[in-house]
C-alpha cells in the first residue's frame, strides 16, 4: 500500500485484525506527517491489542516506525481505542520530524548548533553503570520470555548524534558504535534532562 505522495506504507496487527477502511485511515494520517520530511521511505504501522486486565482503558497500542535517508523515526501510543492511539502516535512523529527540520535547518545555517549534552545542563554525558530490565507485553505470554528481536546497521556515530537519535525513536535508550572510541556504546535517559553512557571494555 502506499500512501498520496507514494510512502510505502505496511499496516499489520497483532492478535487484531486490521480491516482495509481503517488502513485507508492510516494513510490519510500519515501523509500528513509526509510534509515534514519527504524523503521517508516505508512507514511500518504496528497495531497490538493488550490483553493485560492492568491496561484497561488504554490496551489498543499502535507503533509507527517511519525509515527515511536519514535516522529512523518512531511514535507510539496507548488509549482505549485504536482511532485515539493513531492520533497520539501521528502527534508524536510529527513533533519528532519538526525537531529534524529544525536540527537541519541549523546545521546548515550559520551557527554551530549546541549538543544534546549541552542542552541538557551539565556540558557531558556522565559514563556510569546501568542495569536495564524490561517487563514483558502480556502477562498471559509469562515472564522472563524475550517477544521482540531487532537488528540494526551499525553505523559509527558520536555520542550527540546518538542522542538525538535515541530522542527520535522515543527509547529510554541506544545502542551504537561510538564513532570516537570505536566501541559498543549505550546512551541512555537519567532523571530530569540527565543522559548517561554505558562504553565496553576491550
Amino acid at each position: 500500500m502506499e500512501t498520496a505522495l507514494g510512502m510505502e506504507l505496511v499496516v499489520r496487527g497483532r492478535n487484531v485484525v486490521v480491516p482495509d477502511h481503517y488502513r485507508q485511515h492510516v494513510a490519510d494520517k500519515l501523509a500528513k506527517v509526509e510534509r515534514y520530511d519527504h524523503k521517508i521511505i516505508r512507514a511500518d504501522v504496528e497495531l497490538h491489542h493488550e490483553r493485560n486486565p492492568r491496561q484497561t482503558g488504554r490496551c489498543q497500542h499502535i507503533e509507527i516506525t517511519c525509515r527515511t535517508r536519514g535516522p529512523v523515526v518512531r511514535g507510539e501510543a496507548c488509549a482505549e481505542d485504536f482511532y485515539k492511539a493513531l492520533d497520539l502516535a501521528a502527534e508524536k512523529l510529527e513533533r519528532r520530524f519538526r525537531q529534524a527540520a529544525d536540527r537541519r535547518r541549523v546545521h546548515h545555517g550559520r551557527r554551530t548548533p549546541a549538543s544534546i549534552a549541552d542542552v541538557a545542563g551539565n556540558g557531558h554525558v556522565p559514563a556510569v553503570e546501568a542495569e536495564f530490565t524490561t517487563e514483558p507485553d502480556d502477562i498471559d505470554e509469562g515472564p522472563g520470555r524475550i517477544v521482540r528481536e531487532k537488528e540494526h546497521p551499525a553505523k559509527p556515530m558520536t555520542v550527540d548524534q546518538a542522542l538525538f537519535e535515541m530522542e527520535l525513536v522515543g527509547h529510554d535508550f541506544y545502542l551504537f558504535s561510538d564513532v570516537d572510541s570505536g566501541r559498543p556504546s549505550v546512551v541512555y535517559r537519567r532523571h530530569a534532562y540527565d543522559y548517561g553512557l554505558i562504553r565496553l571494555a576491550v
